[in-house]
Parts: structure tokens; sequence; C-alpha cells
């Protein structure tokens, strides 16, 4: 395969991008090393992928069409992973216009570029985020997603619409993946896990929010990125069994198209989470106990059987030893001292 990765210098997409390459698959990075957060810890990600000879690495945004038009034409992918966007549920009330330029002006050239030259599979990150106001869980693909809660979760509902409607016209195979709570090495320092590690090691005190009533389906960034790449060789095709009458909104009879949660399969409470923080750094966190965000939902649960049914994969990494590997990379790459 030679799988084009947007994000290849983020959080996820570097670690994608590790595996493909040491299964001897060839990689198409694209990252634009935005400032959105340290640059540095993104240049530190390509560093690790830079000695792999089947790496290639683009500095382009995705929203410029016709760049990324050129690198499909000159490189010619099998397979494509989108993994770029403007993320973050909070940032989105901030800068709202980041995140119609990223994740829908860059979706629509990443699909506009895969009509042109045709891919065996285009998968593409959504997010748990777009279950919105929906409080039936654990969440289910095959239920409605349409009522998301923040800006950043409409962007992702967008391209899973958008993503039917080229799969439909133009035969492309696309799998959206709703991602559930990533965490672990080589995290973004915006996410709670990041932020708590470093508050608590320079003794400050930890925002808590929805007063620690928080919910959610943590999942092990190698669980992700396993799912993935077992997904890469089984795209969708047009289901014969879809029921136009009472259609399933995770798959399609007019299209090779289909919709997959990738999570835990189980919810764990936020102040457990920041137990288990605290055990591994053998300190406890001083806790400014707060409301819930605008945009925030209070719980999130992955029903991910329909992956291992396609699969056979399933994600089972406890928080214990997740959390644990992010704190053992967090005192190394930062030069930590517990």
């Amino acid at each position: 395969m030679k799988v084009l990765v947007t994000g290849s210098a983020g959080f996820i997409g570097s670690h994608l991008s590790h595996k493909i390459l040491n299964d001897g698959h060839e990689v198409i990075g694209i990252d634009n090393l935005n400032d959105y957060y340290d640059v540095a810890l993104k240049e530190a990600r390509l560093a690790r992928l830079a000695p792999h000879t089947g790496f290639l690495n683009a500095q382009i945004d995705i929203a410029d069409k016709d760049s990324v038009m050129t690198l499909f034409a000159e490189h010619k992918p099998t397979h494509v992973v989108n993994l770029a966007a403007q993320a973050g549920v909070r940032h989105s009330l901030k800068d709202p216009w980041s995140y119609t330029h990223n994740n829908i002006d860059g979706f629509l050239s990443l699909l506009e570029a895969a009509r042109a030259h045709p891919v065996e599979h285009f998968l593409f990150a959504s997010s748990s985020s777009v279950y919105g106001a929906n409080e039936n869980m654990p969440f289910s693909v095959n239920e409605s997603a349409e009522h998301p809660v923040s800006l950043y979760a409409a962007t992702k509902k967008a391209n899973e619409m958008m993503a039917h409607n080229y799969a439909h016209l133009f035969d492309i195979p696309l799998t959206g993946l709703r991602f559930f709570t990533v965490y672990g090495p080589w995290g973004r320092p915006d996410m709670a896990l990041f932020l708590f590690t470093k508050a608590i090691i320079e003794d400050r005190p930890i925002d808590v929010f929805n007063y620690g009533k928080m919910q959610r389906d943590f999942t092990y960034v190698d669980d992700i990125v396993g799912g993935v790449h077992a997904l890469l060789p089984v795209p969708p095709k047009r289901d014969a069994d879809w029921d136009a009458k009472n259609p399933d909104p995770s798959t399609s009879g007019v299209a090779p198209y289909r919709i997959l949660n990738i999570g835990n399969n189980k919810t764990e409470q936020l102040m457990r989470y920041i137990e288990v923080l605290e055990d591994k750094l053998g300190r406890k966190a001083k806790k400014n106990m707060l409301p819930i965000q605008e945009g925030d939902v209070p719980a999130t649960w992955a029903d991910a059987s329909d992956l291992t049914i396609l699969t056979g994969y399933k994600p089972d990494t406890s928080i214990e030893t997740g959390v644990g590997n992010f704190v053992d990379w967090y005192v190394d790459f930062y030069g930590v001292k517990l």
C-alpha cells in the first residue's frame, strides 16, 4: 500500500504512520505544522518518521486544493487516511473560521483529489462528538446522530454527509471513524491528560469540569491505530440489505460507505481517570471544580462491536496501562523528575 496520511505530524497520524511504515508499506504524510499547539512537538513526531525510507513528508495545507491535487497526481496513493483537522470542542467557540477552513474546505479538496485520482479506500476521522445531545448509550452508529452541540462536532457530521455524497456520485469507498477520547504518548498539549499531568507536576490545580461528573470512553492511541490499520484493506461496499424506507445511517445501499465507532467499549468516570494519573505520578492533584463548558457533553460510551465483527479487532487497553505509558513518555520527553 501507498497510504496518504493527513495530519502525519499529529498525535494519531504520527502513530498510524509508524505502524504502516513498520509493516513495510509507504506513507505520504501531509501536515501544515500550524501553531495551534507547540510546533516543536509536531517536529519531534516527524523526526521519528524521517529515518523510514518509505516516508515522504509534504508540508502543505489540505485546504490548498491545487497542492493536494498535484500531490495525488504525482504520487498516486492507493489509500487515504484523513486525520488532519482543527481539533478541540472548546476552541471552536473562539475561532470557528478555522474549523470550516480545515474540516470542511480541507476535506473537500481531498475528496476532489480522490475523485480525480481514484483510491482503493478512503478513511477519515469523525468524532464521538457528533452524538451531541444523544443520551442513549452506548452510542451506536446504527442510531441517529443529528444533534451536535459544538461547531467542531457539526463539521465532523458534515464530513460524514459529504463522504456519502462522493461515495454515491463517484464510487469512492469511504469509511468514517468516530474516535472516542483518544489519549496516550505523544498526545496533544490541549487534551485533558496532558493538561492534568503538567499541572500536577508543577503543583498547580487542575480544572475539573461538570464538578467531576464527566464520563468518557477513554481509548488508548494504539487501539485507535490498530482499528484504522485493520480497516485499511477492508473497503466498504453497497449494502444489499439496506432499507431505504428504514435507513441505517451507518451504511448505504446507494454508496460504498460506512460509519464505525472506535472506542474502548466502556465508559470511565473522570474522577477515576484522575485517580489513576495521581497514582502513576505519585502525587495528588489540587482540583478546581467547575461547571460543564458550553459544547461539552457529560458522557460518552462507544458500541464498537461493528469494528470487531468486520475485522476481528477489539480495543482493550486499560486506563491503568494507557495512563502509565503516557506518564512514562511525558517524564522522558520533558526530562521531568518525579
